[in-house]
């Protein structure tokens, strides 16, 4: 009992020394599972930062909206940082272009908790536009420090959409969204970037107003690192003779997985009967993942692939590392990726990567170095990309040796939490530089 009550004073002790943090991400919530509809890239780089952070001396409060009944109100992931779920609007899954008319409510439940715990926030770091709007109203409201990353940025996920036909027209959001994102620059203390590509695309069709610092998304390469191909796949129950080409994330049309289905088909290496592609994604059959899985399993019946292509629905992120070291290739087909989480987790475990040669990508993948870079839904140069690093096994090998060390130089987790560290003080000293000037 006396060690008991020593290890809780020494966890209060510890608490009262770190300095506290609120990260926002309203409807990213970092418990959901991986890979179900909207829960993808955001809600693994939120719980990471959230588990890490603590190591460089913050105390960390993850809010986002409860959207299951079910879900516990408040998650204690270790003793200093944990996730709370506000309540705002009903506990049920609501897409998120229909989530803005609740985040009023979001931010009377954010101050009633903070009030009740008799907590202040001297730093907040929102993510998504969404949580961009609570963190500016937060602002007004008290004296805080706001930090921002976009994730996603609307002007160029609505012109892409029109473009590729996966919007017919914009949605009812779309006017306030694009609003809030220029306001979030040009008043937030910081806007993180994740790539040389999104700060050019803030200051070129955003604003030329607000201060811009890159850092970008990392990987936990203690997780995420090579593991024998032969060993994966026999973990897996996966043949050793087979060329596996393998698709990691949602269900979702602006991914492009088509692309990847359709070039597969073509793929010399099919004609070779050794061929398989492994998608692993998950779905809600009542939802517009849904709805997509189906089209893409009839496009794979159309071009008789269904033997040839194995659904593996959604995977525990510590089960994933099995699956991209188990690859010959990761694709990535998407249509536009601010930045690609699953192409530094690919590289990080040594899979050469084929990705699309937009936004953020070409930041990640170096073409012809770690990987290879194609234009968006071009199945052609898809296909000659998969058959190239098939066929080709010694540079293979060089492309995956490649990868793993360039996402140990520039992506690992841990630096780039540092980073991230470094700018939450240095906007802290100038918030007490500018107490002590007035």
């Amino acid at each position: 009992m006396d060690n008991f009550i020593n290890q809780k004073k020494l966890v209060s002790k510890s608490l009262f020394h770190k300095q506290r943090i609120a990260i926002i991400s309203d409807h990213a919530d970092p418990y959901t599972e991986i890979g179900v509809e909207e829960a993808g890239g955001q809600n693994v780089y939120v719980r990471q930062l959230g588990e890490i952070l603590p190591n460089f001396g913050w105390s960390v409060d993850i809010f986002t909206r409860k959207n299951n009944k079910e879900d516990p109100a408040i998650i204690q992931s270790s003793p200093y940082c944990r996730t709370i779920r506000l309540i705002a609007g009903p506990e049920k899954f609501i897409p998120r272009d229909q989530i803005f008319d609740y985040m009023p409510e979001f931010i009377s439940a954010f101050e009633a908790f903070r009030k009740q715990e008799n907590i202040y926030y001297p730093i907040i770091h929102t993510n998504y536009w969404l949580s961009a709007w609570v963190g500016l109203k937060l602002k007004n409201l008290t004296n805080i420090k706001l930090v921002h990353t976009y994730l996603s940025l609307g002007i160029v996920k609505y012109d892409t959409a029109l473009k590729y036909k996966t919007l017919t027209q914009l949605p009812e959001i779309a006017e306030t969204r694009l609003r809030v994102e220029q306001q979030v620059l040009e008043q937030a203390d910081c806007v993180v970037v994740n790539s040389m590509q999104e700060k050019e695309e803030l200051r070129n069709l955003v604003s030329q107003k607000g201060c811009i610092e890159l850092i970008p998304l990392g990987t936990n390469v203690d997780l995420f690192h090579p593991i024998l191909q032969s060993e994966a796949r026999i973990k897996l129950g996966l043949k050793l003779t087979e060329k596996i080409v393998l698709y990691v994330g949602r269900f979702d049309p602006r991914k492009g997985i088509e692309t990847i289905v359709r070039a597969c088909a073509q793929s010399q290496s099919r004609l070779t009967e050794n061929l398989r592609l492994v998608i692993v994604a998950g779905s809600c059959s009542d939802r517009i993942d849904g709805i997509e899985r189906q089209r893409i399993e009839q496009i794979v019946q159309e071009v008789g692939l269904a033997e040839k292509t194995l659904f593996v629905g959604r995977v525990d992120h510590h089960i994933l590392p099995l699956y991209y070291a188990c690859a010959d290739v990761c694709v990535i087909p998407s249509h536009y990726e601010m930045f690609g989480l699953v192409a530094i987790e690919a590289m990080a475990c040594g899979t050469p990567v084929i990705a699309s040669d937009v936004g953020g990508l070409k930041y990640t993948v170096v073409h012809q170095e770690t990987g290879l870079l194609v234009p968006p839904q071009n199945i052609e140069l898809f296909t000659e990309a998969i058959d190239r690093i098939l066929g080709n096994k010694v540079w293979a090998k060089q492309l995956s040796i490649n990868g793993s060390n360039r996402v140990n130089k520039y992506f690992n987790l841990a630096t780039t939490v540092d980073q991230l560290n470094s700018l939450y003080k240095k906007l802290l000293t100038q918030k007490v530089e500018l107490t002590l000037t007035n």
